[in-house]
């Protein structure tokens, strides 16, 4: 069902500001930076080991993620495991009284097919479904 932990998200106010930490102190190689124009974000990818860390600086005082930062700060905000057919997982969770926030995965950061499971449902951790088919 799980094949790896994919990534894990954390929240920032500024890309500009917080790369600096991860590249030049923590060393972490930066694999690219992309606009998520659907989630009103601009994201940034770096290698840690066998798993991604993803910047997430909201681009509207509207996005999820700003009001993430607004209640609670920078700072963690999910951790994506790695599936294969996203859509049946979706389904056996939500058949094992999961609550999803997608029913129905939508495209995400790198083209992947995303879906992420309510926090009220895992313990207050968000959680994302990532299903990256063809794709690194």
């Amino acid at each position: 069902m799980i094949k790896k932990i994919d990534h894990i998200g954390i929240a920032v106010r500024s890309l500009d500001e917080a790369l600096p930490f991860y590249t030049e102190i923590l060393k972490l190689p930066l694999l690219g930076i992309e606009e998520v124009e659907s989630e009103k974000l601009k994201v940034a990818f770096l290698k840690a080991g066998e798993t991604k860390l993803e910047l997430l600086e909201p681009t509207n005082e509207d996005s999820a993620v700003a009001k993430f930062i607004e209640k609670r700060g920078e700072g963690l905000h999910h951790v994506a495991l790695g599936v294969d057919s996203i859509q049946d997982r979706i389904n056996e969770i939500k058949e094992k009284g999961i609550r999803m926030i997608q029913d129905v995965p939508k495209t995400g950061a790198g083209g992947a097919k995303v879906a992420f499971m309510h926090p009220k449902s895992t313990g207050s951790v968000l959680y994302e479904f990532c299903e990256k088919k063809g794709l690194k």
